[in-house]
């Protein structure tokens, strides 16, 4: 499973974090998988766009998951 740092950021938005990793093409369409619970966090469906994903959880979309780290 690949990872996300956050650098010196406490978390990363949900939907900047699919267009960061480049699984969407644009904040749009991170906002439309969201809302349509296309996109998990921590095994559960997830479907506010701005949830703000911290150290510790994994995001899993069509097929691509990740772990976040600090």
């Amino acid at each position: 499973m690949a990872s996300f740092s956050l650098g010196t950021h406490a978390h990363v938005d949900l939907c900047d974090l699919l267009k960061i990793e480049g699984w969407v093409e644009s904040g749009a369409q991170a906002k439309a998988v969201i809302a349509d619970g296309e996109v998990r966090v921590d095994g559960a469906v997830e479907t506010r766009k701005r949830c703000k994903i911290v150290a510790g959880q994994k995001v899993e979309f069509a097929g691509y998951k990740i772990t976040v780290v600090a």
